[in-house]
């Protein structure tokens, strides 16, 4: 078994985090044990998922996400925006730049602004909101026929569960029953124009924040009315932080993500290839 000697680094979204690796698009690794082996939170760095980046030119760039348990996922709003932070550091980029980056779930527009040495702010257009069939097994949840669901797709599967207090689920028990897919829990306020959510992710398990669960979260949250039907963008509280997700735009059906990346550490590693 050979191995390479690489530089990565790692990028927190509100705690949802990450390690970003540049490699060529061609580059061939047994990715799946390099994920679960760097992002092992005793015997590795630890990180939610490790981001491939491949540079196509100044301002293109693509996107490969492996979950901290190895699986591959199509797409991350938190994951996203650290990754376009990796590029701005490692391209020596000042000022706002826009970044269009392909993903497994589709090209995705990033707007990044830099607010000191080690943070950005991001917009990302996350696409086109879609509907999802109920995921298998999802009857062991036992959820009340009269509570709101919503079974959604942001490039990769969600189902978003209206409870009364998100903070006596048991989450992390529900989750494992339905582990192929992303089950948010949400709640309304504290103010009239946020939700408050937590979030058991496909392939990490419970973690601080999710970019796309907070946009199918924000999405749910004004079809069932529990922001004002004017609102047209809406607060996220997560355990890691907030964001913002813009609904209905930059056009009908779409979704945008608002939120911070922070720098956090540079490593010297080796990958098995």
């Amino acid at each position: 078994m050979s191995s390479l000697a690489v530089t990565l680094t790692k990028h927190s979204g509100l705690g949802n985090d990450f390690l970003v690796l540049e490699v060529p698009a061609e580059q061939v690794a047994d990715w799946p044990t390099n994920a679960r082996t760097l992002c092992n939170r005793t015997t590795g760095i630890g990180a939610d998922g490790l981001l491939l980046l491949s540079k196509v030119d100044d301002t293109n760039l693509t996107m490969r996400l492996y979950n901290s348990d190895g699986s591959l996922a199509e797409m991350s709003g938190n994951g996203i925006r650290c990754l376009a932070q990796a590029a701005y550091m490692l391209y020596g980029h000042t000022g706002n730049v826009d970044y269009m980056v392909a993903t497994d779930a589709g090209p995705r527009r990033v707007e990044v602004q830099p607010l000191d040495a080690t943070t950005i702010n991001a917009s990302v257009d996350m696409g086109l909101i879609g509907s999802l069939d109920e995921p298998a097994n999802w009857n062991s949840l036992g959820t009340n026929p009269d509570r709101p669901v919503a079974h959604i797709s942001v490039g990769n599967p969600h189902s978003v569960v209206g409870v009364e207090d998100v903070r006596i689920v048991p989450l992390k028990e529900l989750g494992e029953k339905v582990p192929h897919v992303n089950l948010e829990i949400i709640e309304p306020g504290p103010e009239s124009n946020a939700i408050t959510m937590r979030v058991h992710e496909r392939g990490a398990g419970i973690t601080q924040a999710c970019g796309t669960g907070a946009c199918a979260s924000a999405w749910a949250a004004v079809q069932w009315g529990l922001v004002p039907a004017k609102v047209s963008e809406v607060i996220v509280h997560m355990d890691g932080g907030d964001v913002r997700v813009k609904v209905n735009a930059p056009q009908t059906g779409h979704v945008t993500l608002i939120g911070p990346a922070e720098h956090v550490s540079t490593h010297k590693v080796e990958i098995v290839l």
